[in-house]
């Protein structure tokens, strides 16, 4: 990936509620999304974007990802939520309704631009683009390589089927086939795939199982509406016990291989392919950043 950051649980946080803003310190999710767009009514809109950069201004320390989540920029908020914000150095932007290359190419344009004006170095400011209609699942892969600054792709399943013209059920058949695409157009790209909210906060059951149905699928995370669920979801993404210790048999036969001068490793009397190394390494990744191994894996053993 071209960004390994974890990134297994990105929690929203509506901009207009400031009992919620001063929380996110506390919250233990991977990533925050600081929510200028869907959260947000069209009266509240100036309201919540001065709270959200009076928040960022106050929050010096930070311990997680902070994004916030602008208005499409086609809308009459989406150029002042960004004139706002940017100052404050969120480490990325969530472009929601991002249906086109162009789109992504658009903001690139408008983040460079004050890169420049302001000292920074260009591809400071991240984006993670929402695919969430019809067209943009259709352009998914063209988002994902337009720009250098993308790092992942996230799903945003209420928008799609609504531009499906279905409704969402609990089973998730009907989010089966875009999810594929999503993820493809993600791995292609060597970024990030990052699954729809479950919005049922009460079901930690139901959560647990579309959580753990998504990292079967290649996702890397999923975003999440309430606090509570983050304990859940990052037990699903987590490598099970067997998985960390074959990882590490497979890392061990790598180096003894090595050692031994041959191109050749073999783990119980069975050839170790690179796809199979390719998969223990990022299960010790994983791992690692999850803290359920103490020490990284080298991943320049794959270059002997």
């Amino acid at each position: 990936m071209k960004d390994s950051q974890p990134r297994r649980t990105m929690l929203y946080v509506p901009g207009n509620m400031p009992s919620m803003l001063q929380n996110v310190p506390l919250f233990k999710c991977d990533s925050v999304i600081l929510d200028l767009e869907d959260a947000v009514n069209h009266a509240e809109k100036d309201a919540a974007r001065n709270l959200v950069r009076r928040f960022l201004q106050s929050w010096k320390e930070r311990d997680k990802e902070v994004l916030v989540r602008i208005n499409p920029l086609n809308t009459k908020w989406g150029h002042d939520d960004l004139r706002a914000i940017l100052p404050e150095m969120p480490d990325a932007i969530r472009f929601p309704m991002c249906e086109t290359a162009e789109m992504a190419l658009e903001l690139d344009a408008e983040l460079a631009r004050y890169e420049a004006a302001n000292g920074l170095e260009i591809g400071h400011f991240g984006i993670l683009p929402s695919i969430e209609t019809v067209k943009s699942v259709l352009n998914a892969y063209a988002i994902a390589t337009s720009t250098k600054r993308i790092f992942g792709l996230a799903f945003g399943a209420e928008d799609y089927t609504a531009s499906m013209g279905v409704a969402r059920t609990n089973s998730g058949e009907d989010l089966m086939h875009p999810r594929m695409m999503i993820v493809m157009a993600a791995r292609a790209a060597g970024i990030q795939a990052i699954d729809t909210v479950f919005s049922d906060v009460s079901d930690m059951e139901a959560l647990r199982r579309e959580t753990e149905l998504v990292k079967r699928l290649g996702y890397t995370g999923k975003c999440l509406v309430n606090p509570r669920q983050i304990d859940v979801i990052h037990e699903a993404f987590a490598p099970r016990r067997e998985e960390i210790d074959h990882a590490q048999e497979v890392v061990e036969a790598i180096r003894q291989a090595h050692a031994a001068g041959t191109g050749v490793v073999s783990l119980r009397g069975k050839m170790v392919d690179a796809p199979i190394v390719k998969r223990a390494i990022n299960t010790l990744r994983i791992a690692y950043a999850q803290g359920l191994v103490d020490t990284p894996v080298d991943e320049e053993i794959l270059n002997g």
